[in-house]
């Protein structure tokens, strides 16, 4: 997609852990669609997401969605992009819904009939008076895509996003994957360790 717009730029990204350096100058162009974050367990996949949200700080790099930096308009670039750590227990006390009303004062994106739809497909209703902490790993999990796909951000960010679901769930998800492949404005960028089958990926970026 040569022609397409940049939707998230990153220039000369540096991070490592005390045990292991991660990036060192790395830059990314992402683009409209899906992109694939692959590699080994432990090459930096759920790192490099957590630092495109701006939930890790970098040691050193610009990171900027629609012209918006991080390190200039942290508040203007975090409302453009949408990032839930699937390991969290920051929202264990409140319900499901609880939770997914509290998106709109984060994303003015965010779509009510786009989550409806959501909670249906995932089947979600019987569990959105649950607090978090009652649900089951793959419950959870349908939670932060639920909230993931009705963000209307810029840029979305997911850690493997087929994890721990069941069939039905799993299909959801590889229809959601094929209409985000076709956006002609926003950007999906997943980690896992393989592409997901049949969807189209905008590129692969290998770690």
């Amino acid at each position: 997609m040569p022609d397409a717009p940049t939707v998230l730029a990153v220039h000369g990204l540096v991070f490592g852990w005390p045990t292991r350096r991660l990036f060192t100058g790395l830059d990314l162009q992402i683009h409209p669609g899906v992109t694939l974050v692959t590699g080994e367990d432990g090459c930096g996949k759920s790192s490099l997401l957590r630092l495109l949200a701006g939930d890790l700080e970098a040691e050193a790099g610009t990171l900027a969605v629609q012209g918006f930096r991080l390190d200039a308009s942290r508040a203007a670039y975090r409302e453009r992009v949408m990032w839930i750590d699937p390991q969290t227990e920051a929202h264990d006390a409140i319900t499901a819904a609880g939770y997914l009303d509290s998106l709109h004062q984060h994303y003015p994106g965010f779509s009510t009939s786009v989550l409806a739809g959501l909670v249906e497909g995932f089947a979600l209703s019987p569990h959105l008076h649950k607090p978090l902490y009652m649900l089951s790993t793959g419950s959870r999990r349908k939670v932060w895509l639920s909230a993931a796909f009705a963000a209307g951000t810029p840029v979305t960010l997911i850690d493997q996003p087929f994890a721990a679901l069941d069939a039905p769930s799993m299909r959801v998800v590889s229809e959601l994957l094929h209409e985000a492949a076709a956006h002609p404005d926003r950007a999906w960028v997943i980690a896992d360790h393989e592409a997901p089958p049949d969807i189209p990926l905008a590129s692969v970026i290998r770690l």
